[in-house]
């Protein structure tokens, strides 16, 4: 790679990084991994670079992100899940921009599981249609709507105070 080529990349990185960050810490839920899972999108698509920076890198570089993220929840299948203490507590409504309810729906959020996580993020923050989330997922629309209904039920219940907009398929 030559340094005009380097150059772009490296202002690439720098331009797109703090949304890739954002996308990587709704899939992960946590700063850290959201951090490593850039770094480990931004390897794997470093070398490809030449070819992509024509294209559409960053689209390139998202889904490498989510076949990640989706290869390790794959993995984590088999662990079992982990009570978080006060997870009884009520949410209380708060008057202040909404804050409580930002907060509950991230700690709800959380409480999914990752595959379910990983398809409302999909859905709702990404915008993207059920066609495009099961081909970034690997799996069928059938499976992209199951998971989307379930994680909205267990939202529901995680959050019966907070009222979630419809889901329209």
């Amino acid at each position: 790679m030559d340094e005009d080529e380097r150059a772009r990349l490296a202002e690439f990185v720098a331009s797109r990084t703090p949304a890739l960050m954002r996308v990587a810490y709704l899939l992960t839920g946590d700063r850290h991994a959201a951090e490593d899972l850039v770094q480990s999108a931004l390897a794997r698509t470093i070398p490809k670079w030449r070819t992509l920076r024509h294209a559409d890198p960053e689209g390139y570089l998202r889904a490498v992100m989510y076949r990640e993220q989706v290869s390790w929840w794959r993995r984590l299948r088999r662990r079992r899940e982990t009570a978080l203490t006060g997870a009884d507590e009520a949410v209380q409504a708060d008057l202040s921009g909404n804050t409580d309810v930002r907060l509950a729906m991230r700690a709800a959020l959380r409480r999914l599981p990752p595959a379910q996580r990983t398809v409302l993020i999909l859905r709702y923050y990404e915008d993207l249609t059920e066609t495009q989330v099961a081909e970034q997922l690997g799996c069928s629309i059938g499976t992209v709507r199951s998971r989307t209904h379930r994680a909205v039920a267990r939202l529901r219940e995680l959050l019966p105070d907070v009222e979630l907009l419809e889901v329209r398929p």
